[in-house]
Formats: structure tokens, sequence, C-alpha cells
């Protein structure tokens, strides 16, 4: 049920609520992994890449989605934590209705543009056909992780961060299931992956929707509750739709990156997909910490409790920095082995390259982790502005690696592109906390802007 983080000790709230979320997350890259391990292993390296070639579009699209419901449920803690039930109510319907708009607007024109995006990135002409099979069932099919990630996110507001994990889990073993079912049994190659993943999200969205309806009572609604209010309206788009963009604009970045990445072959685009993965992996702890301030510093924000929010983010910016430190040594240590996780030993060249993205990537994760902190304080309080300049900052950075450092240092200059971006976005969402939480010494809610 809903929990209550306005009292009790800071940081030992916020880390019980963590757990939860990176178990999750750690359950929710799993099934990622089973999709790119399974296809690697049993269908070959051109449908790994592949695969591979279509994450930053899928990014872009899902995670504008993803940004969307995030901002949604950060306005739905604020009215939580001001104990204001009629406004839960208010803000979980209206979520709904602007949630279902976006899913409908962003499928369809999202499905109409595979193909032309596919060419202007220059996807390998061996893959391309294997890139539409997977990315049209994806698309077809962003309204299941929408739902599931905003009912998620709704139940993370209130801080239940167990129920989404519970239904994960079963969706992410079924995922693995389907996966090999759909691969190996039906040879329907990496449009079965795409349909396996998919309906694993289908399950977890209607396991969620089903505790809400009869388990989780503080979000039970009726018809009175669809009031969509003008007020109310305004203020979950004034945080939801720039958060989606700013997902989006990281999405765009990788796009570029992937345009400059195809045309260094399959195996350039194999290294970067399987290193990609195990950055998700090294950024999960850190991840799942932001995630949680997020809805600390919202419930908290709405109880005017600003110290609280305050204490909370110096501790966990100090923890954060040496979850990144501990796992940037992993990935200069055990390079080899991670990449081989994904691709068979006698993948040489694959292998070297994925190396090197790790072993600068692993260098640069403090930076990550002091992005991730910032940027999830900000989003908590319902500041959205310097979010999106950041992430505008890493779309910058990630177009100079793709358009100018390739074309100077080739493979290398492409690693580049992921401390670029981290470092120039780091600093104004660092600048900007400091700056908010000196005007928070004595702000009241109501005069807090969202934008």
């Amino acid at each position: 049920m809903e929990k209550d983080l306005t009292r009790g000790e800071p940081i030992r709230k916020i880390l019980w609520f963590m757990v939860p979320i990176f178990i999750g997350n750690l359950f929710q890259q799993f099934y990622n992994f089973a999709d790119t391990m399974i296809v690697g292993r049993l269908l070959g390296v051109s449908e790994l890449a592949a695969v591979g070639a279509t994450g930053s579009l899928m990014f872009v699209v899902l995670g504008f989605t993803q940004g969307c419901g995030a901002g949604f449920s950060i306005i739905l803690s604020q009215h939580f934590g001001s104990k204001n039930e009629k406004k839960v109510k208010e803000s979980f319907a209206v979520s709904i209705l602007l949630s279902l708009f976006i899913a409908v607007v962003v499928t369809v024109i999202s499905f109409l543009s595979i193909r032309p995006l596919l060419t202007f990135m220059q996807t390998p002409p061996e893959i391309m056909e294997l890139s539409y099979q997977y990315l049209s069932v994806i698309y077809l099919g962003s309204i299941a992780p929408f739902a599931f990630n905003l009912l998620s996110n709704m139940l993370r507001a209130l801080g239940d961060s167990r129920t989404p994990l519970y239904f994960l889990i079963v969706a992410s073993i079924l995922n693995v299931f389907l996966d090999w079912f759909l691969i190996q049994i039906i040879p329907m190659g990496v449009r079965g992956a795409a349909i396996a993943t998919v309906i694993a999200q289908v399950i977890a969205a209607m396991g969620c929707a089903w505790f809400i309806k009869y388990r989780f009572p503080l979000l039970q609604i009726r018809k009175k509750d669809f009031k969509m209010e003008q007020q109310e309206v305004r203020r979950q788009l004034a945080l939801g739709i720039p958060m989606g963009f700013q997902y989006s604009i990281i999405g765009l970045g990788q796009v570029a990156l992937q345009y400059s990445l195809n045309q260094l072959g399959t195996a350039a685009v194999a290294a970067f997909t399987a290193a990609g993965k195990i950055e998700f992996f090294s950024s999960m702890p850190v991840q799942a910490l932001g995630t949680a301030l997020a809805t600390f510093a919202g419930q908290n924000l709405g109880a005017k409790k600003i110290e609280r929010i305050r204490y909370a983010f110096k501790r966990l910016l100090f923890i954060s920095l040496v979850i990144a430190i501990v796992m940037g040594a992993i990935n200069w240590l055990f390079g080899a082995e991670l990449i081989g996780l994904f691709v068979n030993r006698s993948e040489n060249e694959v292998i070297d390259l994925g190396i090197q993205v790790l072993q600068v990537n692993g260098l640069s994760y403090w930076l990550l982790s002091i992005l991730f902190i910032c940027r999830f304080t900000l989003q908590g309080l319902g500041q959205s502005l310097i979010p999106t300049v950041s992430g505008v900052m890493e779309l910058i950075s990630r177009f100079v690696a793709a358009f100018l450092l390739s074309g100077q240092f080739g493979f290398f200059g492409l690693t580049l592109a992921n401390p670029l971006a981290w470092l120039l976005a780091a600093v104004p969402l660092s600048v900007a906390c400091f700056l908010t939480f000196r005007q928070l010494k004595s702000v009241e809610v109501g005069s807090l802007s969202v934008e």
C-alpha cells in the first residue's frame, strides 16, 4: 500500500523504497538482456546488430512516453504529500486521459516513420529488413510499456515500490520463455523477440491495473474524478511534456551516433549494442536512487519539508559517487567477459571494440551519477526547464561525437560521446540544484513554478 516518505529518517526511508525499484530495473534489464543474448546466440551477429540498430529509435519514442508518465506521477506525489486525497484521484484520472491520447498519436506517427528513419540513419542493407521487422512490432505495441510505466510510476508516487516489482518479475520470466519459444520452437526470428517483449509488458500492465482496481483504494477513480480541470491539466503537461521531450532528446543523440556507427559496419554496431547493455546495468543502482529521490522530493515538497530534501540530496550524491567508482572498475577489469555474454568468443573484433566502449565509459560513471541525482531531484521539485536544457546539451555533444570526433578518430571518437554528454549535462544540473536549494529556504509550495 501507500507509504508516507515525509516522516522518518530520510536515507533509511529512501534506501528501503529504492530496493524494489533497483530489483525491478534489474529484471527489466534482464529481459532486455534476454532479447539480446538469445538473438545474438541463436540467430547470429546480423540479427544482434539489427536489434541494436533500432535501440536509439526505440528510445526516442518509448522514452517520450516514459518521461510523460514520470512527470505526471510527480504531480500526483505532491498531492499525496499535501494529504489531499481528492486531488490525488483527480490527478490520476487526468494522467490516464492524457496518456491515452499521447500513446495513440505517438504510435501512429512512429510506425509510419520506420522505413524513412532507418534509411536516413544509413542502416546497413544486410540488416535493414531485420531492423524493420523488430521495430514495427515494438512500435505497434508501444501502448503496453506506456501503460505499465504510467501505472508503476503512480504506485511509486504513493510510496509503493514493491507492487510494480512483483508484476515485472512475472513479466521478465515470461519474456525469457517466450523469447526462446518464438525463436527456437516457432522460428519467427527477430520479430519473435519483439512479440515476446510486447506480450510481457502487456501482462505487467494488466497486473498493475488489476491491483489498483481491487487493492489500492486511493487510486480507485470514478466518473466524477475525470474533471480535466484546466489547472491540473496545465500542471501535468508543464512537467510531463518537457520530461518526455527530455528523454526523446537523449534518444535523438543516440540516433546521431547510430548514423555514424552504421557506416563502420556490423561489428561496430554489435559491439556498441553489447556495451550499451552493460552500461544500462552499470547505471541501474544510481538510477534507482534517483528515481526514489524524485518521489521523496515530490512528497516532501507537497508537505513543505524542504530541509529533508536537502539533507537526502547531499547524502545520496555521495553514495552514488561511490557506486559509480565501483561499477567503473568492474567495467575496466572484466570488459572481455562482459562483452562475451552477448557474442561468441570467436567474435574477436566485436569483443575488442566493446572493451574500448566499456573502458571509456567506466572512467566517466562519476559524471553520470551527478547527472542522475541532480536531474531527478529537480524533477521531483517540479522543475522542468533545466533538466530539458541538460538534455539539449547531451544532444549537442552526441552530434559532435557523431559528426566531428568520429571523422577524426573513427570508432574511438564515438566512444567519447557518452562522457562528453554526461559532462555537459551535469554542469547546468549541478548549478541548478545549488541555486534551487538556496531559493527554497523559505519558499511556499504554491509559489514554486513547475517550469
